[in-house]
């Protein structure tokens, strides 16, 4: 079966540099992840990232322009508010979001702690603050190993995050921690929808050992509040397959494949088993369902998150890190272009940005690069785009379900008509 398939990579929070606006986000116009980390990382090699052009993107020292580059390459604005997953993940499948999700700089109000002791049992929260996943298990996690009591905590970012340790020794186990979360997803509604309830299990005996269980990790999303490009091609009978966090993001809406990777390199493995037709889809499948029962079988898209980048390091503002988490996503890449087809469409994008040379823990508002690659398209600048949902509206066309009611532009239309040259 000839299958015509578009695969939507996100390097989560890889910002190519500060829009206008983000000062009003509370960050420096100097704030540039890729940028930044080109410039004090010890070392950074990423050829294949080099190939499709990202070096065309921006003035960088150790990846280098393309006179003829084998991608499509530009950058994106984000039109919604807001530089958190959610809405970035959203804006590219084609929702704009006008009002922020809410944020708790002072943590969360009395009502909100008062109703999740009384629904969950729990006599007691550790925290309710802003705070880096890491710092507070270093602050808290003993605390909590004594006391069972869960660690609450939130960002700049809209979320609710509850941690607790899964180890033999806890006295907590995950069922328990989902349950948790599930409730505050239901408390955390009206003036108070925060984006995500995120679960955060660790392990580990003390603050040297803590470490936070990246494959056990739930996020506890809201419904997009409409159709997005995910619910339009699974509606026409297509494949929708998400890898990563994308399944807690769109909260399975539109989905009819997903695999929740724990790490980097799983999800660069799943996808390259994808590209190379090696994946069982059958096994991958929400409603059970044989691959030959899909109307339109031959049309797949695949949107994969890779996380570890914002989880791992961005957040922890560790630029070496950083780098060394791209050199291998860089590397996952090269195996992936080796082995499209013709009728395979790559885009590779961010959420947002999280510049790990910025002051405190937090995303930060950025141009996000887009570089697009088939082996049947020729390499051109692609300007700076308008929104993140140029995205889905390709997505679309590649596959030959356009709408002309879904917002963005199709990228494919500036590779036959290159954009003015990027400011």
């Amino acid at each position: 079966m000839s299958v015509k398939r578009v695969f939507v990579v996100v390097v989560d929070a890889w910002g190519v540099g500060a829009l206008p606006d983000a000062p009003d986000y509370g960050d420096s116009l100097d704030c540039n992840t890729m940028g930044n980390i080109d410039r004090h990382a010890d070392r950074l090699s990423l050829p294949n990232f080099e190939k499709l052009g990202l070096g065309n993107i921006l003035n960088l020292n150790r990846v280098k322009p393309q006179e003829k580059p084998l991608g499509s390459y530009g950058k994106m604005s984000e039109f919604s508010r807001g530089k958190d997953t959610t809405t970035g993940h959203w804006e590219m499948a084609g929702i704009y979001l006008e009002t922020p999700f809410p944020t708790y700089p002072d943590g969360f109000p009395p009502e909100i702690v008062d109703r999740f002791k009384q629904e969950t049992g729990v006599k007691n929260i550790l925290g309710n603050k802003p705070a880096s996943g890491t710092k507070i298990l270093e602050e808290l996690g003993m605390q909590h190993l004594e006391t069972g009591d869960p660690i609450v905590y939130t960002s700049a970012d809209s979320v609710f995050q509850i941690a607790a340790h899964i180890g033999p020794e806890s006295k907590i186990d995950l069922p328990t921690l989902y349950q948790w979360c599930e409730k505050a997803r239901e408390i955390l509604d009206g003036p108070h929808k925060v984006s995500r309830v995120i679960a955060r299990p660790f392990i580990g005996n003390s603050p040297d050992t803590f470490k936070r269980v990246g494959k056990d990790r739930r996020d506890y999303a809201v419904l997009p509040p409409e159709a997005t490009v995910l619910n339009r091609i699974r509606e026409a009978g297509a494949v929708v397959l998400g890898v990563g966090k994308i399944e807690d993001i769109f909260c399975f809406s539109g989905l009819t494949h997903s695999i929740h990777t724990g790490s980097n390199p799983e999800g660069l493995d799943v996808l390259n088993k994808l590209v190379r037709q090696e994946q069982n889809l059958d096994a991958l499948s929400l409603e059970k369902k044989a691959l030959s029962d899909y109307p339109q079988a031959d049309k797949q898209f695949v949107f994969v998150n890779l996380v570890e980048t914002d989880s791992n390091y961005g957040h922890r503002r560790d630029v070496n890190g950083y780098a060394r988490a791209l050199e291998e996503v860089d590397a996952g890449l090269g195996r992936v272009l080796e082995a499209m087809g013709p009728d395979d469409l790559l885009m590779i994008s961010a959420d947002h940005g999280c510049d790990p040379t910025a002051p405190g823990s937090d995303h930060t508002r950025e141009y996000v690069p887009i570089l697009l690659y088939s082996p049947q398209l020729p390499g051109v600048n692609l300007g700076i785009r308008d929104s993140f949902a140029d995205i889905g509206k390709t997505t679309l066309a590649w596959l030959g379900l356009e709408n002309p009611a879904q917002r963005g532009r199709n990228m494919l239309e500036g590779i036959q008509q290159p954009q003015a040259a990027m400011a």
